[in-house]
């Protein structure tokens, strides 16, 4: 049990390689991987019950009684960075409706399942990120429908009913199960189911990644300048996530553990959601500016935690010579 754990902690810590080195195989691969694709929704669901399992009602209620943090969250991920992701895909890209809509499905999914990984390593409010997860999470099924319509309605086809019964399988309903397995267990689900099933979940991870990637095989074949494009500004766009998230935190002058919890969730995306329904609802095309989100999404997660760690080390040593000069100071007036 202990290899089978620690095999699992080896993919959640190597992931910044492993995801591109997915897209890389997916790419070069697509019809011997062609098998994987029924097994995706399955597969996809698994992974969000096994990230629900540390989550309980109790959790829920602490962080409805103060939710400011995750409205915060909620309204940066659900609502800004569609908008602004709209407006500058349009812009760059307005003459490709489809790369458009891939760019603003990109940031229309939810927070990723994967976010409470980089959260719980660095030291972050693990209880408020798998609420801000789960409540993203349910809402999901009317707020990328929603977005997709408002937006982009007028240009491209939404099948509205038949998403939102896709994302209640996939993951809304996944994750009320997780929650409410962990409640009737009384935790035990959380302390002994969930590390069992967290390898599995990571190894899902890996074949989600690998299936979707075979999508976008035709398009990575024949890069153009625009397509090369769309890669870099996906790049670009997707730091600025991190950023929002740690700007207001410091701005708002939260505790540190929530300033982790809120980089980690405005930056990370559930990307394996949005390209399922990619794949499920839209032309080839659209797949292309979700998937990009995967060669940079783990490898900002990893940049982002060393440059909070430095921070955060740096604010400890300057009131560390302050709490120095205040003693010194007393000193002499003694």
């Amino acid at each position: 049990m202990q290899a089978w754990k620690a095999f699992g902690k080896f993919i959640g810590s190597h992931l910044a390689f492993i995801a591109p080195v997915c897209v890389a195989l997916g790419v070069l691969f697509p019809s011997q991987l062609a098998f994987l694709k029924p097994w995706v929704t399955p597969l996809f669901a698994f992974m969000t019950f096994q990230g629900a399992l540390g989550n309980n009602l109790s959790n829920l209620g602490r962080t409805f009684a103060h939710p400011a943090p995750m409205l915060v969250t909620l309204a940066v991920s659900t609502v800004a960075m569609p908008l602004v992701a709209f407006a500058l895909g349009t812009l760059l890209f307005g003459g490709s409706p489809n790369l458009v809509l891939g760019i603003v499905l990109e940031y229309s999914v939810p927070v990723a399942v994967v976010s409470t990984m980089w959260i719980g390593m660095f030291g972050g409010d693990v209880s408020l990120g798998l609420a801000t997860l789960l409540v993203s999470t349910v809402l999901s099924p009317a707020t990328i429908p929603l977005t997709l319509h408002v937006l982009l309605g007028q240009t491209v086809e939404v099948d509205v009913a038949g998403m939102m019964g896709d994302m209640l399988v996939q993951i809304a309903l996944p994750a009320l199960a997780g929650m409410v397995v962990n409640d009737l267990t009384r935790g035990r689900a959380k302390a002994e189911l969930s590390p069992v099933l967290a390898p599995a979940a990571k190894v899902a991870l890996v074949l989600v990644i690998l299936s979707n990637s075979t999508g976008v095989s035709p398009y990575m074949r024949n890069l153009t300048p625009q397509l090369v494009g769309v890669i870099v500004f996906i790049g670009l766009f997707a730091s600025t996530g991190y950023f929002w998230g740690l700007v207001i935190a410091k701005l708002w002058r939260r505790p540190r553990e929530t300033m982790v919890t809120m980089t980690y969730q405005t930056g990370m995306r559930n990307i394996s959601a949005g390209a399922v329904l990619a794949a499920q609802y839209f032309p080839g095309e659209v797949m292309f500016p979700v998937m990009m989100g995967t060669l940079f999404q783990q490898v900002l997660a990893a940049c982002f935690g060393s440059f909070m760690r430095w921070l955060l080390a740096r604010e400890d040593a300057a009131l560390g010579q302050k709490g120095r000069g205040i003693m010194s100071q007393n000193v002499e007036k003694r």
